[in-house]
Parts: C-alpha cells; structure tokens; sequence
C-alpha cells in the first residue's frame, strides 16, 4: 500500500470578489474537521502539481480550471502528522457547473468576510499575501495540536502569537 504524498495542493477559486471555501464537516478523521479551506489534495503516483490541482478541482467541484497561478509553496508540520508540502494556487477561470461536495459544503464567501470563518491561524497568513498580491512564497507553519507554534515566510520568523491586526 502506498503511502499518501506528502506534496498536496489547495487552490482558492475566484469570483466576483469571493473564494469559494469548503467547509470539512463529512469525512471521518480529518484533520481539517469543521474548518473552512480551499480546494485541492493529494498527490497521486505520477502527477504533477498542475495535474493534482486540476483533478481535485474536477473531483470536489466540478469545475474545470482554465486559468490558474501558482502563488507559493506551504511547508506545514504538525506534531503526530508529519510534514506537508502544499502547492498554494488561486484561479480565477474555469467552466462547468458547481457540485455537491462529499469531503463538506461548498460556498462562495466574500473576501472580506474570510476572517469570520473558522481556519487554521496560519492560513490567515497565506491569504493575507494573496490579498496583498506577494510575488511567489515559501511559508513554513508548525502545529502543535491546532496551536500554531511557528512560522517562518521566506526564512523569516513572524512574530507569534498572530492577533486580528496582523489580517488588517
């Protein structure tokens, strides 16, 4: 049995000012249980990160990305779960039709009220870049539990605790 990749994706879709976020609330054993994310997953033997990207956007949405950039990579570690290597995307074009979701609930939410949904603290960090419009990225985070306990943006410690101030 092969082991899961520790390279995913996640990928936040855009329109008219909003992301579409999945809310985890239907898989068993999730890490991300009952928090708001992106879309994306794994990798599979023999793909790339572009091919991942568009297939887990075909899977959990039914969307066909057609124009897509590629905004930074995410190193998560998580005492008990290892390390995680994220490809971090935004899209802004596809075509299709929007599906049920069997990993949650899809829902477009307005930019400006991401901050209201329950998520990891540190990807307040990533989509504040993506607001912000940050040339390419690399952005370590390290859990302890749903602590956040570092993170470093490229080779640079922030200063944690994270308050609301920082997401201004």
């Amino acid at each position: 049995m092969q082991m899961k990749s520790p390279l995913t994706t996640l990928c936040y879709i855009e329109k008219d000012d909003s992301y579409l976020m999945l809310h985890r609330i239907s898989k068993k054993n999730d890490v991300n249980k009952d928090k708001w994310i992106g879309i994306g997953g794994h990798l599979e033997k023999g793909e790339s990160p572009e091919e991942c990207l568009l297939r887990e956007a075909m899977e959990e949405t039914g969307l066909t990305l057609t124009d897509w950039r590629f905004r930074g990579i995410v190193t998560f570690t998580q005492e008990g779960y290892g390390t995680e290597y994220m490809c971090l995307y935004t899209a802004d074009g596809f075509t299709g039709t929007l599906k049920e979701c069997d990993e949650g609930t899809l829902e477009w939410v307005p930019k400006k009220e991401i901050g209201k949904l329950n998520l990891w603290i540190g990807d307040y960090i990533f989509l504040k870049l993506l607001r912000d419009g940050a040339p390419f990225f690399s952005l370590k985070l390290s859990y302890e539990g749903d602590e956040l306990v570092e993170a470093v943006l490229d080779g640079k410690k922030i200063a944690l605790p994270l308050d609301e101030s920082y997401f201004k």
